[in-house]
């Protein structure tokens, strides 16, 4: 029987002279213990024995004359504490080939450590050192295990895995290596953990897909070239994955594809050429990484690779801390890249980048750079402190931006140029220019707001249409807003105050469409319109301007329709050749106006076509409830609609005065229905109603607002919502008068966004119940569809006023009052022969009750006109009085 511990001394005295003769002797499980000394010999290892130095660490040398010092095939060796040199740094010092042998404590020097076939080894403790090629060599199906090690000066790499093989690596060491410190192949990989790889003449870590490791805990510093290279192709380019996707079944295959992913977190990447590089169509995961002073790029991610980085910190890089080029996919989440000596971000190519909660601050030149057909999307971001663009889009690429705080930039926040953006709930201040757009695309600015802005909040260049809804404009050194050149904007909703020049300019040849925008303490202008423009303006608000309110250059030809000038000095100053339209606008404490005024001033701006002073104090234009009852009354027909009213009036007068007496107010609905065809009085009644609340104090002012389905209902996802309530808030303290209600809930179309559309006015109406009354109006059969559409429309809307249609007697005296109105007189037989005209009129589908009878009117007028335009002689009687004849053709 072979003894249990074997002895190996260089003096030979009771002992082996030669360590492998004292494996040979040895049986498996058995100890050879070597004395100190020198051992010229290669070692061949083929049993589970225990080889140990004597006296510890540094006693024992294995030598090799020749090519490998030691060689272990298929066994379950351990060696400890032995120093072990290959014959030439070129050589394999310790060479293992299957079984599952442990080095600890050992030196390995002038040559590698390979591992090969399907070895399961330990290095533990291990030095190697003065190797090349690689430090450490694995490959085949090798799995090791490798703990407190130090790999250095190495000619080539420091450690290497090829093959399908893998490596378990915890708190070791790789310096002074001329190639990466770990490079990784094939298809293994393995786990990487509180490992430190610094002094690399290439990268620290180079991978080659599909090889997917993971680091976990990792410093790499100090590299002559990347932090971390990805290369190659993972195989499954066509198919990737993210954490957050759902898939059918168990998700086996998603789950599978998270495995293959090369995997960093909380890794210190410092001082590298550039801190990560990743090509071909690999995926990668950073977590909680910090990579920083960097001589190169902090990401660059190129290919068809996929990148996610979540609470990643990009800082102090000499170059762009993010790069995305060709079809590269970017997603990151709280992370922050900041201080750098280029862009934030640079994407090119036709890769996508989606930021979630970031921020990309102190940046040298543009923070967020997309350019090629880039698409990018940021949500909740912070943008900041940059001497040139905060985000610049180019060519064809296109941002979506949300919720994206933008601010301390030195150019434009955002600089659309020739690329398409979607700029939502985003907020600007303190920068040169807020949003600069030059493009042939559309771009949509949805509720963002603009403060603090040195020159202009929006500028929207030559040929350019774009699309501006909601937000706010506050504090400029220049004009608000700016329409070059035949550009097409459309403005909605939207605020602009505190300006230095004008609040909005419109250019040479540019034909905006404006509605409910408000424009208040402008330096200079409010609206400047400028030679040759033209344009839409809708109930606009413009207040305390510098300047006249309104400026019109030659040959302008803007149209203004229900819009109200007040608190300034001056509402218009036109140029030579100027043609705007003003329809039914009025102004309201103006000391100079020349304005046209229009027939409907809401009460606050007097309550009639005339301009109030300045100091007039508001009670004085107070109407009464009494001469508001007797204009209805004074309306031609509509008895019914008058009972009703003025029984309402009476019922809501009750209830003023129980709660002036602190009474309980009974259930009241003050919102109505109007069903009635069209020109049957419906506007009229409805304007005189608001006028009614007002005068009893149960509307602060009692305006009427007109919405139809075009003003409440959006074009794209999204819009209906902001449209509406940008109407209702222009209704409060009044009367919404919805006109052809019905059409919000078109037949057959329950994916409208019509319902949208009602779905905001219930909750609406229910936030404001006692600020606003909404009429809707419509044909009786159709409104009826339109209350039964939504529940909360029928608990609203508890009461409908029905309007007849004109009898021919009161068609006849809505003649006569127009007459009379603009100084004409119908002859009695007249008179008789326009009855017979209204009683023999078709009353189908196109009867306009007394909008007919306004045309007919001024027909008659029009044939007056043509009759006496041949008498030689014209008296008074000649010119007002209307004949039979004047009737028009087919007259009874």
């Amino acid at each position: 029987m072979k003894p249990a511990w074997q002895r190996v001394s260089p003096n030979g005295w009771g002992a082996h002279r030669t360590i492998g003769a004292a494996v040979r002797a040895a049986d498996d499980g058995a100890t050879v213990s070597v004395q100190p000394g020198v051992y010229q010999e290669s070692v061949v290892l083929d049993r589970d024995v225990t080889v140990v130095a004597a006296k510890g660490p540094g006693t024992v040398r294995i030598v090799a004359p020749q090519r490998s010092a030691l060689m272990l095939h298929g066994c379950a060796a351990t060696i400890r504490d032995i120093t072990i040199e290959a014959a030439s740094p070129k050589e394999t010092a310790v060479l293992i080939k299957g079984g599952a042998p442990v080095l600890e404590r050992c030196e390995i020097a002038r040559g590698r450590v390979e591992i090969t076939a399907d070895a399961e080894c330990v290095l533990r403790g291990c030095d190697i050192h003065d190797a090349v090629f690689a430090g450490v060599y694995l490959t085949g199906t090798t799995r090791a295990v490798i703990e407190d090690c130090t790999v250095r000066s190495v000619d080539g790499d420091g450690m290497r895995l090829d093959d399908a093989a893998r490596a378990d690596c915890a708190r070791t060491t790789v310096d002074d290596v001329q190639g990466s410190g770990l490079r990784v192949a094939g298809t293994g990989g393995g786990v990487f953990d509180d490992c430190e790889i610094s002094r690399t003449g290439d990268a620290a870590v180079s991978i080659e897909a599909p090889a997917h490791p993971r680091l976990r805990r990792c410093r790499l510093r100090d590299t002559g070239a990347a932090g971390v290279r990805i290369e190659g192709s993972a195989q499954w380019a066509g198919d990737r994955a993210r954490e957050d996707e759902t898939t059918d079944g168990d998700g086996s295959a998603d789950a599978g594809r998270e495995e293959r992913r090369v995997r960093l977190e909380q890794c210190e990447i410092t001082r590298t050429g550039d801190g990560v590089s990743a090509h071909g169509d690999s995926g990668v995961l950073l977590k909680d990484c910090h990579v920083r002073e960097v001589k190169g790029t902090g990401v660059l991610v190129s290919g068809n690779c996929r990148m996610d980085l979540e609470d990643v910190r990009l800082v102090d890089g000499t170059g762009t801390a993010l790069v995305i080029a060709d079809s590269a996919d970017v997603h990151a989440r709280r992370t922050v890249l900041t201080r750098t000596a280029a862009n934030g971000v640079h994407c090119s190519g036709s890769g996508t980048l989606t930021l979630t909660d970031c921020e990309v601050s102190r940046t040298a030149f543009t923070a967020v750079h997309l350019d090629g057909s880039t698409q990018a999307t940021l949500r909740d971001c912070r943008v900041s402190e940059t001497p040139e663009h905060g985000l610049r889009v180019r060519q064809q690429a296109g941002l979506r931006a949300e919720r994206v705080i933008v601010e301390h930039i030195q150019m434009a926040a955002f600089s659309v140029e020739g690329g398409d953006a979607l700029l939502r709930g985003c907020h600007v201040s303190d920068v040169d220019v807020g949003a600069k757009i030059v493009t042939t695309h559309r771009p949509l600015l949805d509720d963002c707001e603009f403060t603090a802005v040195a020159r202009t909040a929006i500028e929207v260049g030559a040929d350019t249409g774009v699309l501006i809804s909601g937000g706010r404009i506050e504090k400029t050194g220049s004009a608000g807003a700016f329409l070059d050149e035949r550009s097409e904007a459309w403005f909605e909703g939207m605020r602009i105050t505190d300006t230095e020049g004008s609040g909005l300019i419109v250019w040479t040849g540019a034909r905006p469409r404006v509605r409910n925008v408000t424009v208040a303490r402008t330096g200079k202008n409010g609206l400047y319109v400028a030679r040759g423009s033209a344009g839409v303006f809708e109930d606009c608000d413009i207040s305390e301007t510098g300047f006249p309110a309104i400026y019109v250059g030659e040959e302008a030809t803007p149209t203004l329709r229900r819009c109200v000038v007040r608190d300034t000095g001056e509402d218009l100053t036109l140029a030579d050749g100027a043609e705007p339209v003003f329809e039914d606008c009025w102004t309201s404490g103006v000391a100079g106006s020349s304005m046209p005024q229009g027939e409907r001033a809401p009460k606050w701006a007097g309550g009639s076509a005339r301009t109030e002073a300045p100091d007039e104090p508001e009670e004085d234009s107070k109407e009464s409830l009494e001469d508001l009852l007797a204009e209805l009354d004074r309306l031609v027909g509509l008895d019914r609609v008058k009972q009703e009213v003025s029984a309402l009036a009476q019922l809501m007068q009750m209830v003023k005065r129980r709660e002036e007496l602190g009474l309980s107010p009974p259930p009241l609905s003050r919102h109505l229905v109007f069903a009635g065809n069209p020109g049957t009085g419906k506007t009229t009644v409805a304007r005189l109603y608001g006028r009614i609340l007002a005068a009893l104090g149960l509307l602060e002012r009692g305006h009427l607002v007109e919405a139809d389905r075009g003003d409440l209902v959006g074009e794209y996802v999204g819009h209906t919502a902001p449209k509406t309530q940008a109407i209702f808030r222009r209704a409060l303290g009044g009367v919404l008068f919805i006109d052809e209600a019905y059409a919000l809930v078109p037949h057959g179309q329950s994916t409208d966004f019509g319902q949208e559309a009602v779905s905001t006015l219930v909750k609406l109406m229910e936030d404001h119940r006692d600020e606003v009354v909404v009429i809707a109006a419509g044909y009786p059969g159709d409104m009826e569809r339109f209350i039964d559409s939504n529940p909360g429309l029928a608990s609203r809307f508890t009461r409908t006023l029905t309007f007849e249609d004109y009898l021919s007697e009161e068609l006849v005296s809505i003649v006569e009052h127009h007459a009379e109105q603009h100084d004409y007189r119908l002859a009695d037989d007249t008179r008789e022969r326009l009855l017979d005209y209204f009683a023999a009129y078709p009353r189908g589908g196109r009867f306009g009750n007394g909008r007919t009878a306004r045309q007919v009117f001024q027909r008659m007028t029009e044939r007056q006109a043509q009759r006496v335009a041949g008498l030689t002689a014209l008296s008074k009687q000649d010119l007002t009085e209307v004949l039979p004849e004047d009737l028009p053709q087919g007259a009874a």
